[in-house]
């Protein structure tokens, strides 16, 4: 991510979506201002359960890490939930490791040796780890159900008790199953409103598994601060 000379007037609002990611800077231009808060050095952020409003530096430039849903607990070794919702400079998370990577990023001049120095540094974080298999499993089904698997089923379909899946998804993931779950929902009714402009909101509602369109509006109050009309209309959201 360059970001050129217009860049201290676009602010964008950036929605919900689960993952956790990770902004590498390779310049001395601060990173961004995030919810009014200036991050001058690379940072990860937590975005699980609520927009990020965002305005990039202008002259920044950092390369940006996106990770699977569910699989940024093997690279850190904070707990997600301690994290859930927050912005964290790569400094606290990863003992003080930011200004060596960073350096090395400055020193090459193109994007390809640059993700080969920051892929070396993430396959290091993943020596000896193990995945939670549990958590593995959940997602895939959550995913081949398009979201719409319930609590009870996820519960069921892995023997285990609803405590210990909630324990297991707030460790990983940094949401609760429900959380998860309500969360998918979300982002499957985000597809059909880019993708189908035909639909009405209450078929939007219908087809992406919740009950009416009032429950469809106050997920979007909640995770994107709009009503669906209002996000449909705004040319500041990035989702």
């Amino acid at each position: 991510m360059d970001c050129d000379e217009d860049a201290d007037t676009q602010h964008i609002r950036v929605l919900p979506d689960t993952c956790v990611e990770l902004f590498v800077s390779y310049t001395n231009t601060p990173v961004a201002i995030i919810d009014n808060e200036l991050h001058e050095r690379s940072i990860v952020t937590f975005r699980m359960s609520k927009p990020m409003d965002v305005q990039m530096r202008k002259g920044a430039g950092c390369l940006a890490i996106c990770f699977h849903p569910g699989m940024a607990y093997l690279f850190f070794n904070t707990p997600m939930h301690v994290l859930a919702n927050t912005v964290s400079t790569m400094d606290d998370l990863w003992n003080g490791m930011a200004a060596e990577i960073e350096d090395k990023l400055a020193s090459v001049s193109n994007n390809t040796e640059r993700v080969g120095i920051v892929q070396k540094h993430l396959l290091q974080h993943l020596a000896n780890k193990k995945p939670n298999l549990l958590i593995e499993h959940c997602l895939k089904q959550v995913e081949a159900s398009e979201g719409l698997i319930s609590l009870n089923r996820l519960s069921y379909n892995n023997g285990i008790s609803q405590r210990h899946l909630s324990r297991s998804f707030q460790q990983c993931i940094g949401l609760s199953p429900k959380e998860y779950l309500r969360m998918a929902r979300f982002l499957r009714s985000l597809t059909y409103v880019k993708r189908h402009t035909d639909l009405s909101f209450t078929e939007i509602a219908y087809k992406s598994g919740y009950y009416d369109q009032s429950h469809l509006n106050r997920d979007y109050k909640d995770y994107a601060g709009y009503t669906p009309g209002q996000l449909v209309r705004a040319r500041h959201l990035l989702y």
